[in-house]
């Protein structure tokens, strides 16, 4: 393992083997015999033009239209980024319905926006039709796009025909994605649930799909507690899906990154594998950007003060100085949409109480809160040893925020608003723009109702859409 620049660490993988040693730098892939299935024409061309080949928030052209699948895709984070930078999706699948309805309304915006019918988009988004009504709009080819099924054993087929006919007689140039990552984070380990949990191994569904599409590169993104994790007998996963990437025909190598190096506002390690098709070994793409200058506060500009349990409705969007420029650079800002899922969720008074003594603490000192320094009435937490740092403020004087977790759509006592008079936890949407998300992206639930939970979890899985763009333009030098 080596330290590369900006103090991220880089691995460059060779092939386990018995004894597992490792001597060479990255691994040799071969190409496999088995090709990948034809698909039905008619469907791919309509969502083959769901973006145009070009990037405009780069401003960049696209050499060529680069076709890619999003696997275990979320709510789509990882292929916002991907779409910003001027690749097309061909395919998202996820086994969450919520999810997927966010992804079918976050293609469905791209749809009219390159048709010109943003009209429509803003309508939904006010609450002047409902979803139903949205989705007609909408061509069914661009919807069913969205695939809402777990992969695994059983779905694989199924998976592969409605693939097939979306990408029509056009190969698949790109898969991304990642397994979830509970089978190997440190939280996720703990649990005695997780061993021998069949989710540890869904790495190798994501495998077997390179060996259907024969795609020329994939981004593989998971934890940090993927350098470590292992099974029971003590076989790491790393060196199981390095393996089984090398089996499949793909040279790899990894970063573990933090994106506060690439200028987003968000303290967040993860590590990405690259794979590109065949034995040739490859520089790993290097991924530009400075440490983001601007504050926590900036990101949070514009939206209205709300107390515990507030909700705002969908309002235009008008910020000026380094709040305007902080949005715009982290791709956030549209000021020609309306803003939306601006919501806090309620608290109690000793929540509440314990938030102020949060803040108060941090605006004074400048130092957090420890659980067990809070006077005995407010300590009503069973656990009292570990986790004392479970209340804590988003900082707004910092540049950066600590990471947002899916935690935060169980509470938000970790992510409490740093505006000691609103007194409450972050919104929906200041969560999504900690994570980059566009303030035009809709988190949807699986009801036909606005949610908050659904939401908040989707957001705390996400990658942040600015760290998938800078993935993103960084692969292109493989086409």
């Amino acid at each position: 393992m080596l330290i590369g620049e900006n103090g991220n660490v880089t691995g460059l993988i060779a092939p386990r083997r018995e004894p597992p040693r490792r001597n060479k730098k990255e691994t040799v892939g071969r190409a496999t015999k088995k090709q990948s299935s034809q698909g039905i024409l008619s469907k791919g061309k309509v969502v083959g033009s769901l973006c145009p080949n070009q990037s405009r928030e780069s401003g960049k052209k696209a050499d060529k239209r680069i076709r890619f699948i999003d696997l275990f895709a979320g709510c789509g984070g990882l292929s916002e980024g991907f779409i910003q930078a001027g690749y097309v999706p061909v395919a998202h699948v996820e086994m969450n319905e919520a999810a997927c309805f966010t992804l079918k309304t976050r293609m469905a915006y791209h749809w009219l926006k390159k048709n010109g019918k943003l009209a429509d988009y803003c309508a939904y988004l006010r609450g002047e039709i409902s979803r139903d009504e949205f989705y007609k709009k909408i061509p069914s080819q661009i919807l069913d796009s969205v695939i809402n099924e777990e992969v695994g054993e059983e779905t694989l087929k199924s998976l592969f025909k409605k693939i097939d006919a979306a990408k029509g007689n056009e190969a698949i140039d790109l898969i991304v994605g990642g397994p979830p990552c509970q089978a190997y984070s440190l939280v996720g380990r703990a649990r005695k649930s997780m061993e021998g949990n069949p989710r540890n191994y869904l790495f190798r569904y994501y495998i077997e799909f390179l060996r259907h599409y024969k795609p020329k590169c994939f981004v593989f993104e998971n934890v940090v507690g993927l350098l470590s994790a292992a099974d029971k007998d003590g076989n790491k996963y790393l060196d199981m899906m390095i393996d089984g990437f090398k089996d499949a025909g793909y040279t790899t190598s990894y970063e573990t990154i933090n994106t506060k190096t690439l200028g987003i506002p968000q303290a967040r390690k993860r590590v990405i594998i690259i794979g590109v098709r065949g034995n040739k070994k490859f520089k790993y793409p290097k991924m530009r950007g400075r440490p983001f200058k601007y504050t926590v506060n900036e990101m949070l500009a514009g939206l209205p003060a709300l107390s515990a349990g507030g909700v705002a409705e969908p309002f235009d969007i008008k910020v000026s100085g380094d709040a305007k420029a902080a949005l715009k650079a982290t791709g956030v800002l549209d000021e020609a949409i309306p803003v939306t899922q601006h919501q806090v969720r309620p608290n109690n008074a000793n929540d509440l109480e314990i938030y102020k003594r949060v803040v108060e603490l941090w605006n004074k000192e400048h130092k957090r809160l420890s659980y067990d320094t809070l006077p005995e009435k407010l300590q009503t937490h069973a656990n009292r040893k570990t986790f004392k740092d479970r209340f804590k403020v988003v900082a707004s004087d910092e540049k950066i925020c600590h990471t947002v977790v899916a935690h935060i759509h169980k509470d938000g006592h970790y992510y409490i608003h740093p505006d000691i008079t609103q007194n409450r936890s972050i919104s929906v949407r200041e969560a999504a723009r900690l994570q980059t998300f566009p303030d035009n992206y809709y988190f949807e639930s699986s009801s036909k109702r606005p949610g908050r939970a659904a939401p908040y979890r989707q957001i705390g899985n996400a990658v942040p859409v600015m760290f998938a763009k800078k993935i993103a333009e960084a692969m292109r030098r493989f086409w």
